[in-house]
């Protein structure tokens, strides 16, 4: 019969588990019986028989195996699509948002760790205090709902929390947080109560945004707070008087564009600055945004009803036209028009609202100067505004300075207004060569306007910024101020029909522009590859119904 053999290693317990007899002594005890006499455990290896040798030292029961591997072990659990890791920190923090943003929060990919956290974990109730306040600054500047959202899961996402959903309606922020599926969620919300257009402060809040979401920069809560605070106490870059010289050239040059000589420049200059003064008047009395317009709207047109009860032989209608364009809101337009291609339709309704009531307050202070002007004897031609002489090069500069000046009005960087002024040239250039080319207006002014949305778009993604300072104020010499006067005029003369199809025809303008910007930014991010993107974690489409 063979001999058995001893335990093997599998079977042995650790040395630290080892058994011992009932009768052993305790430690520093000297036996009372011999050694020889003390009774011996059960386990022990009987006398002549050799104890196996020794073998390796043996770890941790809960060590892994020497043949596991973690890079190739399988997961517990994997969703149908998987889990993809994010790793597309070659892109802007834009585009890796906008990817997550139409996933659900429990198959997002796993965030990659950005700011460093303390022991305990991220200071949640101060996260989210900071994203807030970073997309009231961003909401209050004219951003669009996606890109403040974007904004805010990247800070969110960046200090640890990455169970996040962020809501940005018209007037109100909220973001919530789930720490895991049986925790309670936190919650928190802010309300936007002013708005302000300053595209200065707005490219600051994007480079701290841009700052925060990097790798390679490592911003405490602290810093980012201390940087926030400097954002919304730095002061505009531009002075009043600057802001006020800027809308009279902007009318002037307006009234250029359209067909005027240097008198003209110079009335609807005077007439914009006159009505900027007496908007800020108004603003400084409290009065809501819609009788602003309605003040700001009555200089020029007056100016303009003068010099026709005057009989002076200039074109008097360039000069509301140049006034016009100093305050048709494209800025608003072009955000609501995004925000409803987008998905985010409260929002785009409350902004397209807002254009409404200040289009009507423009009406309003035009057509109340034109009915008296008429009563006085002005007999305004309205064929004039239909035939615009060509002059290219004198119409191109033109369009250049109200694109300069646009930007001015807009506290824009100094870096950023050359850009936006040669965007704005190749705009106006593009539709006059699809005029000369017989195309209509619309389709005209919505290919001139793609090409702006596209060239901006590339501006931004190569500075990681905000794509509003390199489009907004180029769309200016593209706004229907014509066909708003012409509308005008005809009502004011009681011709109702044809006022109402000029004023139709404005607003298809109007949404040709903001669907032309939209589809040109559109089309740079179907065609550019987001680096290190997988196929499960493209950007969703805003599409919510088929609608079949």
């Amino acid at each position: 019969m063979a001999e058995a053999e001893g335990p093997g290693p599998e079977d042995r317990k650790p040395k630290s588990d080892e058994a011992r007899s009932a009768f052993t002594p305790p430690p520093g005890m000297e036996p009372e019986v011999p050694a020889e006499d003390q009774p011996t455990s059960e386990f022990a290896v009987p006398d002549g028989m050799a104890a196996p040798p020794p073998e390796a030292e043996e770890g941790s029961a809960f060590a892994a195996p020497a043949t596991y591997s973690a890079q190739h072990s399988p997961p517990a659990y994997t969703p149908g699509a998987g889990f993809p890791v994010s790793r597309m920190t070659e892109s802007p923090w834009q585009d890796r948002m906008r990817t997550m943003l139409r996933m659900p929060v429990d198959v997002r990919p796993v965030p990659e760790p950005v700011q460093k956290q303390p022991e305990s974990g991220p200071a949640v109730g101060r996260v989210l205090d900071l994203t807030l306040r970073i997309g009231e600054l961003l909401l209050a500047g004219g951003e669009g709902a996606e890109d403040v959202e974007a904004a805010m899961l990247a800070v969110a996402r960046s200090y640890g929390l990455d169970r996040c959903e962020p809501t940005v309606t018209f007037t109100m922020l909220s973001i919530t947080y789930h720490p895991s599926l049986v925790a309670n969620p936190v919650s928190a919300n802010r309300t936007v109560r002013r708005r302000g257009t300053d595209y200065t402060r707005l490219a600051a809040v994007f480079r701290l945004v841009d700052d925060i979401s990097a790798h390679e920069v490592d911003i405490s809560l602290e810093e980012a707070y201390r940087r926030l605070a400097e954002i919304r106490r730095n002061r505009h870059p531009y002075p009043t008087w600057t802001l006020t010289a800027a809308a009279g050239l902007l009318a002037g040059a307006a009234s250029v564009l359209v067909g005027g000589g240097v008198t003209v420049f110079f009335c609807a200059a005077l007439g914009a600055v006159l009505g900027d003064r007496m908007a800020w008047y108004c603003a400084g009395r409290g009065l809501p945004e819609f009788y602003q317009f309605v003040v700001a709207a009555m200089p020029p047109a007056a100016i303009g009803v003068a010099l026709k009860i005057a009989e002076i032989d200039v074109r008097a209608s360039a000069v509301i036209t140049g006034g016009l364009f100093a305050l048709l809101p494209g800025r608003a337009l072009v955000a609501g028009v995004q925000d409803g291609l987008t998905g985010f339709y409260i929002t785009a309704s409350a902004r397209l609202l807002e254009v409404m009531y200040l289009f009507i307050g423009i009406i309003v202070g035009v057509l109340v100067v034109l009915y008296v002007g008429l009563q006085f004897g002005a007999q305004p031609n309205p064929d004039e505004i239909l035939q615009i002489p060509s002059r290219p090069v004198l119409q191109i500069l033109a369009s250049m300075v109200l694109v300069f000046t646009f930007a001015i009005l807009l506290q824009q960087e100094r870096s950023t207004v050359w850009i936006v002024t040669l965007n704005g040239g190749v705009a106006w250039v593009t539709f006059g060569a699809l005029r000369a080319a017989e195309l209509p207006p619309v389709p005209s002014t919505a290919i001139a306007a793609g090409l702006v949305g596209l060239f901006g778009q590339l501006f931004s993604r190569y500075r990681f910024a905000s794509a509003l300072p390199y489009v907004t104020a180029a769309i200016g010499p593209l706004l229907p101020g014509s066909a708003t006067y012409y509308g005008l005029l005809s009502i004011a003369e009681n011709r109702l029909d044809v006022g109402l199809a000029s004023l139709v025809n404005a607003a298809a303008i109007a949404l040709a522009i903001a669907i032309g910007v939209n589809l040109g930014s559109e089309t740079s991010r179907l065609f550019m590859r987001i680096p290190g993107a997988q196929s499960a974690a493209k950007r969703r489409a805003a599409k919510r119904t088929r609608g079949y």
